[in-house]
Order: structure tokens, then C-alpha cells, then sequence
């Protein structure tokens, strides 16, 4: 029968061992592979190195590492479980790797660059178990979430749901910006709010909500009306907005500081049974003015307190929009940019359609002027932030 040593001697002739000074000297050659425990992890580690414990490698490094012929280093503490997994990696077809002779001791013992990498608390591994599982996001993305700034334009109907699924996915930052109170007839829709906070500022509101979700969340207020004197100043230092307004004027306002600030913009619609979403993504894809260069009149443009609007349909619409907020900040998949997205409730159906950049547009377009924030109160009537 085979002792332990038998096993490692078999795995370490099928294997090439390196010395540590050779794989740091090659750093940027090599794919570093951490295959300790994650306490272990926690304490040090190689700069850059791809956290997969020993227990977890045959049904996780795929997903981490998908590439397998790029050349991997792999270390343990003193070299024996990197020896397995360097065994390992090669049954799954990996071409080449080698395991690093002495581990991460001997690393640190030769002088070799080592950092104390951030990481997950227990509470927060627990809390974004599933995040975790999933390879396109794993502990990297879901540090990158805490590290997010959102902002939220409205706490009605869109931004609802979108500030909801954000708080509970671990963005560490939202802001939100409403200058109105809590109605009872909002809470047929605005699903922050509660019949016991009917009076209540809705900011307020939405805070006690989302930090309710998620205690670790930093929720910041604007309880005032967003205009040109305050908007560049609000919206400084945010990755993503979510736009969950509902007319014109906030709409060209937005667009235009944006811009200046090149912040993208989710933006979200919805009307009696219908509703849009698509993303502004500042000279990468079209911006509001592309889309619709002119405001149409105001008598043609009711909000949903004049036309009416289906209860579930800006849940729908507002996960959609959190959605594609989570893909930006991740860098994952194809973000609605450059592409409109419209949902009918009443078929069930979801139609895509293209969006361009207007080569004419007087915002983005390359020969367009100085971005001028002012005023758009004289296109439409206004309402406050987040009516919808």
C-alpha cells in the first residue's frame, strides 16, 4: 500500500519543480496560483496571485482560469500541495506549470515581494456566498462592488428595485437624491417605503430601507431638487448613475453633466404597460440628445401621475436597470449601450432595437461646443426627482 510520501514522490515525478527566485524573476511571465487554505491566504501572499484552495481546485480553476496553456506558478505554504495541484492542473490539461519549490515560506524567507491581500470578512463571505461561486465575479469582483459609488436619481418607482438589488449585491456606496415626501398613493409601486413612513421624506425613507438590507452599505442623501446649480458637484465621484426620473428637463440635465463628467448613465422609462432601458455611456455609445434630440411637448409627455402606470411594471424595469448597473461596475458581458431595450407587459415580449451616436449631436458628436449646464425647465412642465 502507498504511504503519503509514495503519493508526492509520484506526483513530483510527473511535475517540474522550480526554485522561488526564478518564478521572481519572471513575474510577469508567469499566472501566480495560491492553493492554501484561505486563513492561510490571509496573512500573505504573492502579489497578484489567483486564490484556488487545494480542496476547491478541480471544479473551480476553469472558471478562474480559463486560459490552459498560459504558463501557471503554483505555491503552497512549503511545496507539498502545490506539488498535487501542479499533478492536478496537468490531468485537467493545463500544458504548463510548475510548482514553486518551498512555498510561500520560503518566499518570504528569500526576501520575495509579498502583500497582505484584502479580503472577505466570515459575516461578508456568508452574505455573498453566491456572488462567490460564480467565477465571473468571485471575492475580486465582490471587493470591487464594496469599492462602487451608485447613484440613485429618484427613490419612486424605478429606483426602488434598482436601490434594493444594488444594496443587497454589496455596492458599498448609493446615494440618493429625492426631494419629495412619501405618499400613500406611491406605495403601489415604490417599494422603499412603507404605510408607517407616509409623510416621511422619501430619502429618509430609503436610507432606513437599504441599510435595513445591508448594514456594511454607506447611504448617502440628498434630500433637495437637482438642478444646474448642484448637480455637478452631486454627482462627482460616482461610477454609475441610475436614472429613474420622469421628465425632460431632469433628463437633458443629467445627460449633459454626465457627459462633462464622464459618468455612465442607466436610464429607464416606463408608461401605463410599457417600459425602456438602455445605457448613456459618455463617447462610447449614444447619449440622451442622440436618442432623443428633441423634447416632445409637454401635453404629449404625461408622467404616471397623469397616464397611469402598472405597479409591477418599474420592478421590472429597475431590476433591469440594477442588472446593468452590476455589469458596468464588474466589466461583465454586453451592457446596454447603444442598444434600447423595450418591454411590453401586456404581451410579455422584449424587443432590442439599435441606438447610433448622432455625428450632428450638439452634445457628444466631435464637433459639437462647450457642454453648458443650465436650466431645461422651458422644454416640459417638471416634476420632482422620482415621481415615477
Amino acid at each position: 500500500m502507498a504511504t503519503p510520501r509514495d503519493l508526492l514522490n509520484a506526483a513530483k515525478s510527473e511535475i517540474r519543480e522550480v526554485e522561488a527566485s526564478e518564478v521572481a524573476a519572471q513575474l510577469s511571465h508567469f499566472t501566480i496560483l495560491d492553493v492554501r487554505e484561505p486563513d492561510e491566504y490571509e496573512q500573505g501572499a504573492v502579489p497578484n496571485a489567483v486564490h484556488v484552495p487545494r480542496g476547491q481546485l478541480e471544479f473551480a480553476i476553469e472558471g478562474r482560469l480559463p486560459d490552459k496553456s498560459q504558463p501557471i506558478a503554483v505555491y503552497c505554504a512549503g511545496g507539498v500541495r502545490s506539488a498535487f495541484a501542479t499533478k492536478t492542473l496537468q490531468d485537467l490539461g493545463y500544458s504548463d506549470v510548475v510548482s514553486v519549490i518551498g512555498g510561500f515560506n520560503k518566499w518570504k524567507d528569500d526576501g520575495y515581494p509579498w502583500t497582505t491581500p484584502r479580503t472577505l470578512n466570515a459575516d461578508q463571505r456568508n452574505r455573498y456566498h453566491r456572488h462567490l461561486l460564480l467565477p465571473e465575479v468571485g471575492e475580486k469582483g465582490q471587493l470591487r462592488l464594496m469599492d462602487s459609488k451608485v447613484l440613485m436619481l429618484g427613490a419612486g418607482g424605478l429606483g426602488s428595485p434598482a436601490a434594493l438589488y444594488l444594496a443587497a449585491a454589496g455596492v458599498g456606496t448609493i446615494g440618493v437624491i429625492d426631494m419629495d415626501v412619501v405618499d400613500a398613493s406611491n406605495l403601489q409601486r415604490q417599494v422603499l417605503h412603507n404605510i408607517d413612513r407616509v409623510g416621511m421624506r422619501k430619502v429618509d425613507s430609503a436610507k432606513a430601507t437599504l441599510m435595513g438590507l445591508n448594514p456594511d452599505l454607506r447611504v448617502v442623501t440628498y434630500d433637495t431638487r437637482l438642478g444646474a446649480d448642484n448637480i455637478l458637484d452631486i454627482i462627482d465621484g460616482y461610477d454609475v448613475i441610475v436614472d429613474g426620473t420622469d421628465n425632460f428637463p431632469t433628463r437633458y440635465l443629467v445627460n449633459d453633466a454626465a457627459l462633462l463628467k464622464k459618468i455612465p448613465v442607466v436610464h429607464g422609462s416606463i408608461f401605463r404597460f410599457e417600459g425602456q432601458a438602455t445605457i448613456f455611456k459618455p463617447y462610447d455609445g449614444p447619449c440622451y440628445r442622440c436618442m432623443i434630440p428633441e423634447p416632445p411637448p409637454a401635453e404629449l409627455a404625461p408622467s404616471c401621475a397623469e397616464a397611469g402606470v402598472l405597479g409591477v411594471l418599474p420592478g421590472i424595469i429597475g431590476s433591469i436597470q440594477a442588472l446593468e448597473a452590476l455589469k458596468l461596475l464588474l466589466d461583465l458581458g454586453d451592457p446596454l449601450v447603444g442598444r434600447l431595450l423595450s418591454y411590453d407587459a401586456m404581451d410579455q415580449s422584449f424587443r432590442t432595437f439599435k441606438v447610433r451616436r448622432d455625428p450632428a449631436c450638439p452634445a457628444c458628436s466631435e464637433n459639437a461646443g462647450p457642454i453648458v449646464i443650465a436650466e431645461y425647465d422651458e422644454l416640459c412642465m417638471p416634476h420632482p426627482v422620482g415621481v415615477a
